[in-house]
This record gives C-alpha cells, sequence and structure tokens, in this order.
C-alpha cells in the first residue's frame, strides 16, 4: 500500500482543513479529534508522510513517540483524568481508517466508558475549549 497525499491528516498538514491545535513542532502536529470518544481525545500525528507503523521512519517513530508522551501528560493533568488509553491502529484489518499514522490520546475517567465511534462530530466551541487547557497544560510543565 501506498501513501494517499488526500488522506484528512494530509489536508490538515497542509492547511486545507482547520484544525484545534494542541502542539506542535517541525515533526510532529497534535490536534483535537473532532468525534471524541471522550472528553480531550488528541490526535498526535507526525508531519512526515508515513501510512502507518509498518512504514514510518525509526526516527519519525522516536518522535511521535515522544510527542505522545508530551500530550499524554498534558490532556492529563488538564482534565484532571484519571489515566489515559493510547491507542494506534495499522491497515484495515487492524481497525485504521485515516492512512496517515496517528496516535489516539484518550483522557479516561474512573467509570467512565469510552464513547463508541460513532462518527458524530463534537461542537467546535467544546474542541476549542478543551484544546485552551490542553496547550495551558504544555506551558505549565
Amino acid at each position: 500500500m501506498t501513501y494517499d497525499d488526500n488522506n484528512v491528516f494530509a489536508k490538515i498538514l497542509r492547511g486545507e482543513l482547520p484544525c484545534h491545535k494542541v502542539y506542535e513542532t517541525d515533526r510532529i502536529l497534535a490536534f483535537m479529534d473532532v468525534m471524541p470518544r471522550g472528553d480531550g481525545h488528541v490526535l498526535v500525528i507526525p508531519k512526515a508522510k508515513a501510512r502507518n507503523l509498518l512504514d514510518i521512519a525509526p526516527d519519525d517513530l522516536a518522535e511521535l513517540a515522544k510527542a505522545v508522551q508530551i500530550v499524554g501528560k498534558a490532556a492529563k493533568s488538564a482534565l484532571a483524568a484519571d489515566g489515559l488509553t493510547i491507542q494506534q491502529f495499522n491497515e484495515s484489518a487492524g481497525g485504521q481508517v485515516v492512512f496517515h499514522i496517528h496516535f489516539h490520546v484518550i483522557p479516561r475517567f474512573d467509570g467512565v466508558a469510552l464513547k463508541p465511534h460513532t462518527g458524530q462530530m463534537e461542537k467546535p466551541e467544546v474542541l476549542a475549549e478543551l484544546a485552551s487547557r490542553i496547550r495551558a497544560a504544555l506551558q505549565d510543565s
């Protein structure tokens, strides 16, 4: 399988689609999932073109893993979460839907189940507020 330059995350990286940014470096972008499975659900992606874990360059994967940890700590702190769920899927059979490697960082709360992935979009103002809280936690760290 080859990388598709027209996937939704490639369009976000090119500025063709909007996102609620949480964290950005020269190699990484993290932004709010518009169809969150929980409050504070963030997607962390590399700027490098990589379909998934099976084809990403090792140094890009290392930067991605570092960013997942940074964002995870900030999201947990910002939302006073009890824990985190980190998810990453590879190919259709593995559950991957967008074919640009990404990690889901989902703050978790005791006794609160993940929402099902229904395709229902969150209100932009809710995403903006959560993104602001996570960015503030990043600055405090």
